[in-house]
């Protein structure tokens, strides 16, 4: 298996139904990780863990605000009393609060750019402590399609997932001399709870503009995710992988 005895931290993994968190967090387990569920919901964490344990898998279910530096660093310390290293941090943890800027509340901005930014710099800055000392460790952050080709009505959104890009590119550079790998993952029209939200007018504007013709799975995503953490990914860094079926080359052309 790719992942023996890895240790991995997978944030925004507790969603209920399809959900891109628990299908890494599920897919990392089949490869042999131990991993540590994260969600701000501590019931969603705790139920995604026990679904995995019931499988036979080692699974610890954490609630955690990333967008709290307490609260991330109270995770990390959970996870280095279990099992005493991370090997690999998923940082997934996103959320949207959609409106065209004339009408976004600064409340919904900042929502936004606390989650899916600010949650992540928490997040590689926490468990970096430890990777540090270990030189070694894989980290992936989960940006968008939309950080790079943009949406009306998802500025908070689109910005956010967009400084996820530089910021992997930026950190890459920092951490690579420590044996530290970082990249991320650039998921398109993914069928989630998430996007089962968006309208059936949006919903055939993208089918329309995939070169494949279909919507993405979780688990599409997910095996990127292991592929990027095992060994078979060892000189990779600073990467953006686009998961989206061709959307982005189509419509940037």
């Amino acid at each position: 298996m790719k992942l023996t005895d890895k240790i991995a931290i997978i944030t925004g993994a507790g969603r209920d139904g399809k959900g891109i968190g628990r299908s890494i967090a599920r897919a990392m387990a089949a490869e042999g990780a131990r991993v540590a569920v994260a969600s701000r919901t501590e019931a969603n964490a705790l139920a995604v863990a026990q679904e995995l344990r019931d499988e036979g898998y080692e699974a610890l279910g954490l609630a955690c605000d990333v967008a709290d530096a307490a609260s991330v660093d109270a995770m990390v310390k959970t996870v280095i009393e279990a099992w005493g290293r991370i090997d690999v941090l998923v940082n997934n943890a996103g959320i949207t609060r959609d409106g065209l800027v004339l009408r976004m509340k600064e409340e919904d901005w900042d929502a936004v750019i606390d989650t899916n930014l600010k949650g992540t710099f928490l997040c590689c800055k926490a468990v970096l402590r430890v990777m540090v000392r270990q030189k070694s460790g894989r980290i992936i952050n989960m940006s968008s399609v939309m950080g790079q080709m943009g949406a009306a009505g998802q500025v908070n959104y689109s910005a956010a997932k967009g400084a996820i890009i530089t910021f992997t590119r930026s950190l890459a550079k920092e951490v690579a001399s420590r044996g530290i790998l970082v990249n991320a993952i650039s998921p398109g029209f993914i069928e989630t709870v998430m996007t089962q939200e968006v309208s059936e007018e949006v919903r055939q504007w993208y089918l329309q503009h995939i070169p494949q013709q279909r919507y993405g799975s979780p688990e599409e995503v997910a095996r990127v995710a292991v592929f990027l953490a095992s060994d078979d990914a060892s000189y990779i860094t600073g990467h953006v992988i686009n998961v989206d079926g061709g959307l982005i080359m189509q419509t940037l052309i």
